[in-house]
């Protein structure tokens, strides 16, 4: 065989245009080459890659713990140097200026310089060239935010940690009325604290609740908890349907079957069964009937005087007219005035007076009733039974003996 056909044999082709044809028997070997069919190329079966559960990628095994950052991650530390600041309200300027050197110290661990500066009432971090860990700043930032409000350094602190988040919810804007912003508010408190206590064990983190915010520090998962009870709590659904799901969640995670499954089944499902109605307007525009006439003309003041024959007076007359009118209504409110003066000069009507019946002290005395009664008592000894249980005892006792003869 011919190498060119060889070539195209191989490539399975035209032939490149740089290459010069064949000839002679060439030509013809080419050509019955060309004729032959091909057999078709094999397809390569491809393994069928093994369904991985998505919920298997998504759980973190237990006991796993994501490994610190330390200065051999980063030796040569950060390029640029990184400030945040925040402002506080003048009634934490007392408990901040106690606490703030725990606060530098806690940061100075973390290479994270802070200045507190009592006249412009704000408090300010700062990376160093010793910082290495490029979020040290961040989490510093949040420790400033949560001093300002009103989280105790002990708490606050815990954000320098690895596994610890927060979150600061604004909750002002959310409800528009004042007094039920103060009541919702309160509904999340609980009597005596009660319900934040119970959020709090069952999320696993701190809550504080201060003004329009709401402060919450904790792991992620709990952090998320935390903001949807808040937002249900000021969109007027109690905490406590959101605590007894999340009881209910709590005791489903400790069974190892049904961590992969979905848990729709064992939730409850609350149904508002107390539905506002509809504010109903004090004037009702009601549709008059279609009518394809149109409405009648109003009378003008011409018409009018027409009628009551007003308008064939003379001026004099008219405005003699009126003087009566104004002096007619004038006495009218005179006697009306001088009517209610009058009413505080009227006494009111006394209530008639009942004379009480003297109670008759004399009462007829039955003295022979009483000399009956007397003797009856002589007769009767202390403790005897009356007269009639006596003889229905006797009338007992004579039957029985008729039945033993």
């Amino acid at each position: 065989m011919h190498p060119t056909a060889l070539f195209r044999r191989r490539v399975k082709g035209p032939m490149p245009t740089g290459m010069a044809a064949p000839r002679g028997a060439d030509a013809v070997a080419v050509a019955a080459e060309q004729q032959q069919p091909v057999a078709p190329p094999k397809r390569f079966h491809k393994k069928k890659a093994t369904k991985v559960d998505e919920s298997e990628l998504l759980t973190v095994p237990d006991g796993w713990k994501e490994p610190a950052f330390t200065r051999e991650d980063n030796p040569r530390g950060l390029l640029e140097e990184s400030s945040f600041a925040t402002l506080f309200p003048k009634y934490r300027e007392a408990y901040l200026k106690e606490c703030w050197p725990l606060v530098q110290k806690a940061l100075s661990e973390h290479y994270v310089s802070a200045t507190l500066d009592l006249i412009e009432g704000s408090m300010t971090v700062t990376t160093t060239k010793k910082t290495f860990d490029p979020y040290a700043i961040i989490r510093a930032r949040d420790l400033i935010k949560l001093l300002a409000r009103s989280v105790p350094f002990e708490q606050a602190v815990r954000i320098l940690q690895d596994d610890v988040a927060c979150d600061i919810i604004k909750i002002g804007s959310l409800v528009r009325n004042r007094e039920s912003f103060i009541k919702r508010r309160g509904r999340l408190l609980g009597p005596k604290g009660s319900t934040l206590k119970a959020l709090e064990l069952l999320t696993n983190c701190y809550i504080m609740v201060q003004g329009n915010t709401v402060s919450a520090l904790g792991p992620f998962s709990g952090l998320k908890e935390v903001r949807k009870v808040v937002l249900d709590t000021m969109k007027n659904i109690h905490p406590i349907y959101n605590i007894k799901t999340l009881m209910i969640k709590r005791e489903l995670s400790k069974d190892p079957e049904l961590r992969s499954q979905s848990w729709e089944r064992f939730l409850p499902k609350f149904k508002r069964k107390n539905l506002k109605k509809r504010k109903e307007p004090k004037k009702k525009n009601v549709k008059k009937e279609y009518t394809p006439f149109p409405p009648p003309q109003p009378e003008s003041q011409i018409d009018k005087e027409l009628a009551s024959g007003e308008y064939f007076l003379k001026e004099n007359q008219k405005k003699r007219k009126r003087v009566e009118e104004i002096k007619a209504k004038q006495a009218d409110a005179i006697k009306k005035r001088q009517e209610e003066r009058n009413k505080a000069f009227i006494p009111p009507k006394e209530k008639p007076v009942v004379k009480a019946k003297k109670a008759s002290t004399e009462k007829k005395i039955d003295i022979e009733a009483i000399k009956e009664k007397v003797k009856n008592a002589k007769k009767k000894k202390l403790g005897a039974l009356p007269v009639e249980e006596v003889k229905l005892k006797i009338a007992a006792d004579e039957k029985k003996k008729k039945k033993k003869k």
